[in-house]
């Protein structure tokens, strides 16, 4: 692994290769979840708009890229809460990263650098242990909360880690 990895605040320049990044991230995370039809439907022009969107977002979010030899091959963000039975903890919305660098210790910075210790909880796919047993190693556990979520047309069942 190179030695020139940066974790930084996104920027709005980094939109459009956030959104070629974060398709990448959803096809390797979702392909065994959704159809490849939905997955076909991924816009990556569609997703920079958003990154241009997340980066003028106020102090209370944080949205990270992590860089890899000026490649960013990953990202996240957490903010208030938009869970109405969880008002008042940080959210963690999202943290993907590249297939090919996990296990190196890269989506724990990312963690860190978008997460601040204290009360915190997530969503994530009910199916995707490798996630699970990452949170559980930051402190979350099961609440016994879940839902389906839309996605690209169709559902993902998830459910609800709390710290």
């Amino acid at each position: 692994m190179s030695d020139n990895i940066v974790v930084r605040p996104v920027r709005e320049v980094d939109s459009e290769e956030l959104g070629r990044v974060q398709a990448a991230c959803w096809h390797e995370t979702y392909d065994q979840v959704v159809s490849e039809a939905a997955l076909t439907r991924l816009s990556p022009k569609r997703m920079a708009e958003l990154w241009v969107h997340y980066a003028g977002l106020g102090p209370e979010y944080s949205h990270i890229a992590l860089l890899v030899d000026g490649e960013i091959v990953g990202f996240s963000g957490a903010g208030p809460s938009r869970d109405p039975e969880v008002p008042d903890t940080r959210e963690l919305y999202f943290i993907y990263l590249r297939d090919e660098f996990h296990g190196q210790g890269l989506g724990q910075r990312l963690f860190d650098a978008t997460l601040e210790a204290g009360p915190a909880f997530l969503w994530v796919g009910s199916d995707n242990e490798r996630a699970h047993r990452f949170y559980e190693r930051n402190g979350f556990h099961l609440d016994g909360a879940e839902h389906t979520e839309p996605f690209l047309g169709e559902e993902i069942h998830e459910v609800r880690f709390v710290r």
